[in-house]
């Protein structure tokens, strides 16, 4: 049996975008979702059309289907058309899986969830999109805001719809508008799309500030809690660790994934955090040195320095096992009109010590909304300890 399947190369995890108005529409959060299997097809020589029935939901056991044949369905020119950083051709699984994107809007005065669908056949039977199950719940203010309708008219129906195979449809689900305080809603009633309780961060734009696509505002410039320098390098080897300097009382941070970074955009320079985990009560480091930042242009942003620790020479970190704590890099200042950036570590030279390795790094598309967000994940957190 074939299953849904999700492709980290092809961002399908949630790629909440900058808010950006166009046309009147305001995207609120979008996803290129997960992958569905695509159902078999028949051809029907008497109509001329290819056929499919899609597999059943949730709702198969509690409605009928209801008769109900929807002959135009709105559509959009390509997934690419939607969205921007879509790659249409995926030679392995083009044939075998379907991918379920969705967007969220405000436009005209509503919120409006944009479903949509690569049509794998003429005619698609058995299909559900939402009944009054569908909602847009603010878990922070508790209030559940319902759906009031969909387009075409299919709401709390199982139905058939037509097209063009190959078409991409766009189904529309509308609920009131969401206020201006909501930064996070949980969707559901959408099985199809796997929105069953999904949770979604929003963009919102900060008052008095205009968006064009990305964010036009700079951060201030971050404070950290500075470490305490206890060794300063002396003659410094990198063969020789009694050179290193070394430091403790780092700035340290809650526990978060590894790999979690955080950016801040200033007039004057960029700065990355990169979240650091202590194994030892004692542990080298090695940080910036040619580490750069890529644009989609191939423009490249040279690492200045690095906040309070050396620039490329080794150095030592006094902790606790289990620590997390924060390496500050300082970049050239990016431009606020970009929406992704490439961070890349070249492989340090080889040196003497135990376990020695500073092997490269590429972080290829992180999106600057996403590490700016994280700021948060990086403010200062002393250590707790239960003995």
């Amino acid at each position: 049996m074939k299953r849904i399947v999700t492709l980290s190369l092809m961002a399908v995890t949630c790629l909440t975008m900058q808010a950006q108005e166009k046309n009147n529409v305001t995207v609120l959060a979008q996803s290129s979702g997960i992958w569905m299997s695509t159902p078999s097809t028949a051809y029907d020589k008497k109509t001329k059309k290819s056929i499919a029935v899609w597999p059943r939901t949730e709702k198969d056991d509690w409605f009928e289907p209801s008769g109900l044949v929807v002959d135009k369905v709105p559509t959009v020119k390509s997934f690419a058309d939607v969205f921007s950083d879509w790659v249409d051709a995926v030679p392995d699984f083009e044939e075998q899986y379907t991918p379920m994107p969705w967007r969220l809007t405000e436009e005209n005065g509503e919120t409006v969830l944009h479903c949509y669908l690569k049509m794998p056949a003429d005619v698609v039977n058995n299909f559900w999109l939402t009944d009054e199950e569908g909602c847009l719940l603010d878990k922070e203010h508790g209030v559940s805001y319902r759906a009031r309708r969909t387009e075409p008219d299919c709401y709390y129906k199982r139905f058939a719809f037509k097209g063009k195979k190959g078409d991409v449809v766009d189904f529309k689900i509308f609920f009131p508008k969401l206020p201006p305080t909501t930064k996070k809603v949980a969707i559901y009633g959408v099985p199809n799309w796997s929105l069953r309780g999904r949770e979604v961060i929003l963009n919102r734009q900060p008052s008095g500030l205009v968006f064009h696509g990305v964010a036009n505002y700079y951060d201030q410039t971050p404070e950290f809690h500075h470490p305490t320098q206890i060794v300063e390098a002396k003659n410094y080897d990198k063969d020789n660790f009694f050179t290193w300097s070394e430091y403790s009382d780092a700035h340290l941070i809650k526990p978060v994934e590894e790999g979690t970074m955080a950016m801040w955009l200033t007039p004057d320079a960029t700065y990355l955090a990169l979240s650091t985990e202590m194994n030892w009560r004692r542990e080298y480091f090695g940080r910036g040195g040619n580490t750069i930042l890529i644009d989609k242009s191939g423009h490249q942003y040279k690492c200045k320095g690095v906040m309070d620790y050396p620039n490329g020479p080794m150095f030592w970190v006094q902790g606790m096992s289990g620590d997390y704590f924060a390496i500050v890099l300082i970049f050239e200042p990016l431009p606020l009109n970009l929406d992704t950036i490439t961070y890349i570590v070249p492989e340090g030279e080889p040196f003497k010590a135990n376990f020695a390795n500073w092997s490269g790094d590429v972080k290829a598309n992180l999106s600057i909304k996403e590490l700016r967000d994280n700021q948060k994940l990086f403010e200062y957190f002393p250590r707790k300890v239960v003995e």
